[in-house]
């Protein structure tokens, strides 16, 4: 009987007890003191429902669990919905201070339906069997030009013909300009970003001509959620505007956003993807941006109901009162995710797309595919991570993003880690706080 080499095991942030989560026998506690020195000094006598719960395994036993539950999540993944990426521009009226695509190259071309027709020839070919849902990235997609309202609409019918939902990536500038065609779509999101209030969104993301742009933003979301359609509003944080996110945070409520059923949020980073205009000194780490918003929680808890962070599986575990499912990748290039553009090239996914040397076929004019390249994206997974195999975190980690990790190593099967325990430290402490 040997400890599982699953187990994470940690002291919760601010407190004497421990927490101990088992992605593979879906199994969590808290500890107290002497339970985690008994179970971390294990030496052959443990308590007979730390066995039970997989804390201490027959080694054999849990590889034969590991096969199993890996053979699981690739079925599942294997017919899961597919997201399906089209820029059908890299233009946009932005110059935020932190675009990592300003240096992409933007080839003007006018709208041309042949693309778009061979564009849902070849996903409703390549896909026939899979649910999907198509998301128009850009660049800005929604730009108030007669050549983007023309391809946009066309789109529009297109999808509609085929049933399919769009959800849409924005600054949502001109979401009022194309308020009437969105209504006829079958709109699963509108994501639109605000780094802040006035103050923090009109320093960072503003109009090329340096104009801002937070109050046109605010209307388009009023807008959106008097219309219904599904608003997801993502606020991207570095050392620079943190602390504005409180202020955010109150003027959504105040506004009556969080109390739409059709409103909810996101926190994104800002960090290096392949170029990026910031300061290196405001970019954070996943863990020193995660313990900010810890702190601003204890400090200003009404941000809950804007947003509630994930803090790895910790939010799970608390709202569903069960771990989620083990993750054996959580890269899903070329697997669940897939990205198109205008030039009628085909790449892995959004971290990819655009970028020179990254793609992987075409589907315009010819349709021509690197199944080797496909083949790699696709069998990317914590097996073929040296670094991963090992790792106690793997199954909540899942190997991080593979474009990451290659633009690091110049490899995919390297591992882009993720803080899980420390993020876990910080997530048990605060949804289990009555606990801990």
């Amino acid at each position: 009987m040997e400890l599982s080499k699953h187990n994470i095991i940690s002291k919760i942030a601010g407190s004497d007890k421990y927490f101990i989560v088992n992605l593979l026998s879906q199994q969590a506690d808290i500890l107290l003191p002497n339970e985690a020195e008994r179970l971390l000094g294990f030496t052959g006598e443990i308590p007979a429902e730390f066995f039970e719960k997989g804390y201490v395994v027959d080694t054999q036993e849990e590889q034969k669990l590991f096969k199993a539950r890996y053979l699981e999540f690739i079925d599942h993944r294997d017919t899961d919905e597919i997201q399906i990426f089209y820029v059908p521009s890299y233009a946009c009226n932005f110059a935020c201070s932190y675009c990592y695509q300003d240096e992409y190259l933007n080839i003007e071309r006018p709208f041309d339906k042949n693309v778009v027709d061979a564009f849902f020839e070849f996903i409703s070919t390549r896909f026939s069997r899979r649910r999907k849902y198509i998301t128009i990235f850009g660049g800005e997609p929604l730009l108030k030009s007669q050549n983007q309202i023309a391809f946009f609409d066309y789109f529009v019918q297109c999808a509609n013909q085929l049933m399919t939902d769009l959800a849409i990536v924005t600054n949502g500038y001109f979401i009022k300009e194309y308020i009437d065609i969105l209504k006829k779509a079958r709109i699963r999101e509108i994501q639109v970003t605000l780094d802040g209030t006035n103050e923090f969104h009109n320093r960072r993301r503003m109009l090329k001509g340096g104009q801002p742009t937070f109050d046109k933003i605010v209307e388009g979301i009023d807008e959106l959620l008097v219309q219904h359609i599904p608003v997801n509003l993502r606020m991207v944080l570095d050392k620079e505007n943190i602390e504005g996110l409180p202020e955010l945070a109150r003027f959504a409520i105040d506004r009556g956003w969080t109390k739409s059923g059709h409103f909810k949020t996101q926190l994104g980073r800002n960090y290096e993807l392949h170029h990026c205009q910031s300061a290196s000194s405001r970019l954070y780490s996943r863990i020193e941006m995660y313990s900010d918003i810890f702190s601003l929680l204890k400090e200003h808890p009404f941000i809950e109901e804007f947003h509630k962070p994930a803090f790895s599986v910790s939010k799970f575990l608390f709202e569903e009162g069960k771990l989620p499912d083990p993750l054996f990748d959580s890269c899903p290039g070329a697997k669940t995710e897939w990205a198109f553009d205008y030039t009628g090239k085909i790449y892995s996914c959004t971290a990819t797309v655009g970028k020179q040397y990254e793609e992987l076929g075409t589907f315009y004019p010819l349709v021509e595919l690197d199944e080797e390249q496909v083949c790699d994206w696709q069998s990317r997974d914590i097996l073929t991570i040296a670094e991963c195999r090992n790792c106690a975190l793997q199954l909540a980690c899942g190997g991080g993003c593979a474009s990451v990790a290659k633009n690091a190593t110049g490899s995919i099967n390297t591992p882009d880690c993720r803080p899980v325990k420390e993020l876990l430290e910080l997530g048990i402490a605060h949804y289990f706080a009555d606990m801990a």
